[in-house]
C-alpha cells in the first residue's frame, strides 16, 4: 500500500479546569481554549490513519510544515516502511532543525502510520509492538497551573472523588504543594511538573522545600532542560526522584541524557519525538539503564492512543498514562477512552483502536 493522501485537521475545544488557570508554558493566563492538530493519512487501498501532533500555539507551524515540506515528500510512498521513512526524512531535513515543528509533524505522521498497520494486519497497535495482557492501565490526573491553594484543594478533591490515586501538579509554589498534599492525604501519590524554570542551585533550595511532601517525582526542574548534568547533580543531592523527557527530540538526546544518569523516570513524548517507531526505541534504551518510561501524555487525541499502546506493551507493568484534567467540551472519542476509578482502557481494536468522532471534527475544526 501507498500513501495518498495526507490531511491536517486544525480543532479548538473550549475546555474548563475547575477555576481560572494561571498560565504556563501551554498558554495564557485563564486560558478557555485547547488547539490541536489531528492528521489524516489515507492509502492508496482505502485504509485511514489518524495521527496527533504537540498542539496549542504550535499548531500553525506544524500544519504548515506537514502541508508544505512532509506530505509532498510522503505521497506515493509505502506506507509499511516506517522506520525508513523516519530516518530519511530526519537526514534530509536536518538542516531546518532537530526538533520542533518539523518533528512534532514527523511524530503525527507515524502514529498514523502505525494505525494503518495495525488495521491492516488486522491487529491492535500493542499486539504489533509485542503483546499485552492489560485491559485497562493505572492513569494520573494532570492538573493545569492554578497558583491558588483553595484552587488546588477543590480540584484535588475533585480528582481523588472521581477515583485517581495519582495526581500531577504544575505548581511551583510550595504553599500550592503543601494544600495538594493536605487535601491528599499520604496515600495519593503526587508528582509535581514545574516545566524547566531554576538554576541548578535554585532547583536544590526548592527541594529542600519541597521533601516534607512526598512527591514522586519532580519533573524538568532545571533550566535549559538539556542541562543533563545538572538534572543529574540534582537528582543525587535534591532527595526527590527526577523525571524528564518530554522536550527531547531525538533518540540520540534520550541516550545522553540516561547516560548521564540524569533521571530516575524518563518520559518522551510521542506526538514531540518521531511517533511510535521512535518511542520504542526508548523504551528499550531506558530497560539497559534501569530507568522507567512514563509518557508524556499532555493531548486527547491519536497521540494519546499511541500512548497507551507503547506502556501496555512496553512498560513492564510500571507505565501510568498521563490523563489531562481538562473539562473539554467535547470529546474526539466521546467517552471510549474517559478513565474510569483511575485507570483508562487498553483499545483492543484494530490500529489504534478507536476512531475519531467525525461530528467533533466537523463542529471544531478550525481554518489557520
Amino acid at each position: 500500500m501507498k500513501i495518498a493522501s495526507i490531511e491536517t485537521i486544525p480543532l479548538r475545544i473550549p475546555f474548563t479546569t475547575g477555576g481560572p488557570s494561571a498560565g504556563g508554558v501551554w498558554g495564557a493566563k485563564d486560558l478557555q481554549v485547547v488547539d490541536s492538530l489531528v492528521v489524516k493519512v489515507t492509502t492508496d487501498g482505502g485504509i485511514t490513519g489518524w495521527g496527533e501532533t504537540f498542539g496549542f500555539t504550535a499548531v500553525p507551524a506544524v500544519k504548515l510544515i506537514i502541508d508544505s515540506i512532509l506530505a509532498p515528500e510522503l505521497i506515493g510512498r509505502d506506507v509499511s516502511q516506517r522506520e525508513k521513512l523516519q530516518l530519511e526524512l530526519q537526514k534530509k531535513f536536518h538542516i531546518f532543525g532537530r526538533s520542533g515543528a518539523f518533528l512534532f509533524g514527523l511524530s503525527a505522521i507515524d502514529i498514523a502510520l502505525w494505525d494503518i498497520a495495525g488495521k491492516a494486519a488486522n491487529q491492535p497497535v500493542f499486539q504489533l509492538l509485542g503483546g499485552s495482557d492489560a485491559s485497562s492501565l493505572a492513569c494520573y490526573a494532570s492538573l493545569i497551573r492554578y497558583a491558588d491553594a483553595e484552587l488546588i484543594r477543590r480540584n484535588v478533591q475533585r480528582a481523588i472523588d472521581s477515583g485517581y490515586r495519582h495526581l500531577k501538579l504544575h505548581e511551583v509554589d510550595v504553599e500550592c504543594v503543601r494544600a495538594a498534599r493536605e487535601t491528599a492525604g499520604p496515600d495519593i501519590e503526587i508528582t509535581l511538573d514545574v516545566n524547566c524554570p531554576w538554576t541548578v542551585r535554585e532547583a536544590l533550595d526548592m527541594t529542600a522545600k519541597l521533601r516534607p511532601f512526598n512527591l514522586r517525582w519532580i519533573e524538568e526542574p532545571v533550566w535549559p532542560p538539556e542541562n543533563y548534568a545538572g538534572l543529574a547533580a540534582l537528582r543525587k543531592q535534591g532527595g526527590i526522584p527526577v523525571a524528564a523527557g518530554e522536550n527531547a527530540s531525538t533518540l540520540l538526546d534520550f541516550q545522553h541524557m540516561l547516560e548521564a544518569g540524569a533521571v530516575d523516570f524518563i518520559q518522551p513524548s510521542p506526538a514531540k519525538m518521531g511517533g511510535i517507531t521512535e518511542l520504542r526505541k526508548v523504551f528499550a534504551l531506558a530497560a539497559a539503564h534501569n530507568v522507567d518510561v512514563m509518557v508524556h501524555t499532555f493531548y486527547d487525541g491519536p497521540g494519546l492512543l499511541a500512548s497507551v499502546h507503547a506502556s501496555a506493551a512496553l512498560g513492564g507493568g510500571k507505565a501510568l498514562v498521563e490523563w489531562r484534567y481538562f473539562d473539554l467540551e467535547a470529546q474526539l472519542y466521546g467517552d471510549a477512552i474517559l478513565p474510569r476509578n483511575g485507570r483508562i482502557a487498553v483499545p483492543q481494536q484494530p490500529g489504534l483502536g478507536i476512531e475519531p468522532n467525525l461530528d467533533v471534527i466537523r463542529d471544531y475544526r478550525i481554518a489557520l
